[in-house]
């Protein structure tokens, strides 16, 4: 006998559906996302977030084999020997951590500073997807207790698992050295708050995929022309004298009848070094670069064609910049009209484009 059957309902109606939803599906909340991270994938988001902190001068990550404990290691003064520095004990597991998930882990610290292999950080941190259990949170808060704990386990948890050569007992030059310890510096990192950090660095959109973020506005040129510009005002004053036939090198002689566009040009230029911070913000190193040539690809055959003069030139490179299909670019969504005209004069700036040719 089949089972009664029911109407099938839709929760949602259809026509207020997301288009990116139905090509991409729903997106996912970073707190659910980091639970579906490989082991790697999460080392690396952490790695992002430390290395974009000011309090490190560097930031490594040494997680694998033969780490002796440390994950995510962010040196205070690396140019200092045994200067202070922290570690991120990276644990990416189906549950919130427990106790029972970190007396190896400790064991590591304890005995590979007695051999001297590191010195004892300054902050050690361990850092799970899921946290740490309530057991293991109010352990982390008394210090004395996590390392009697630790102490008992030792037999256990450290002893047959620290080395692969031979059981590490504990005897008393070691013991004295954990009793020695200040295990006020363990502590844990909750996922929130490394997710409300990693949302200020350029790997967020990459790393959750849930787009980039508005762009700030765009502030007007200065009034006196910087030395970053220099090169494409030159080009523009040589489109201008080719165009009027009149000798002109100062852009405060612009006639009135090119002010406007000269006017244009330095604030596309403006709005294109906007784009240039803000991705450098939001994104990993090339993506600008990477819609730059986009740019001159789409553009270059008609940068080079033959025209009556080299205003002419340069406003059909602009008119073709505007009107190109971009389809591949991570900045799709942030870039204006204003974007493209102004990656031309970035790209005449470096004499990728020349709007008067010397040969004519």
């Amino acid at each position: 006998m089949k089972p009664p059957s029911r109407p099938i309902s839709v929760t949602r109606r259809l026509g207020a559906a997301d288009p990116l939803e139905i090509r991409s599906g729903p997106s996912i909340p970073p707190i659910e996302r980091i639970k579906l991270f490989s082991d790697v994938e999460w080392e690396a988001c952490v790695d992002e977030w430390a290395s974009s902190l000011s309090d490190y001068a560097l930031v490594e990550r040494a997680g694998g084999a033969g780490d002796m404990g440390c994950d995510i290691i962010a040196t205070v003064k690396p140019a200092v020997q045994n200067g202070p520095w922290d570690n991120f004990q990276c644990k990416h597991y189906d549950h919130p951590l427990t106790p029972s998930d970190i007396w190896l882990e400790l064991g590591k610290l304890c005995y590979f500073t007695y051999l001297g292999e590191y010195s004892y950080p300054r902050k050690y941190y361990f850092v799970a997807p899921r946290g740490v259990g309530t057991k293991l949170s109010s352990l982390l808060k008394k210090p004395d207790l996590l390392k009697a704990e630790l102490i008992a386990q030792w037999p256990e948890k450290c002893a047959p698992h620290l080395t692969s050569k031979a059981q590490v007992p504990l005897e008393t030059a070691l013991l004295a050295h954990i009793k020695a310890l200040d295990f006020s510096r363990i502590g844990h990192l909750p996922p929130l708050k490394l997710i409300e950090g990693h949302m200020a660095t350029r790997f967020f959109a990459v790393r959750f995929g849930l787009g980039l973020p508005a762009r700030p506005a765009v502030s007007a040129p200065p009034d006196q022309i910087e030395q970053n510009e220099s090169r494409y005002v030159s080009q523009l004053l040589e489109a201008y004298c080719d165009n009027l036939k009149i000798p002109l090198t100062n852009p405060e002689n612009v006639p009135q009848k090119h002010s406007g566009h000269f006017k244009r040009a330095r604030e596309s230029f403006y709005c294109a070094e906007a784009l240039r911070s803000f991705s450098r913000d939001t994104l990993p190193d090339g993506a600008f670069e990477n819609l730059q040539e986009q740019i001159h690809d789409g553009v270059i055959d008609i940068a080079e064609a033959n025209y009556a003069c080299g205003l002419t030139r340069l406003n059909a490179t602009l008119a073709q910049a505007t009107a190109l299909s971009l389809t591949s670019s991570a900045l799709l969504g942030r870039v204006e009209i204003a974007d493209r005209r102004g990656i031309c004069h970035q790209l005449a700036n470096e004499d990728r484009f020349v709007w008067v040719p010397k040969n004519g």
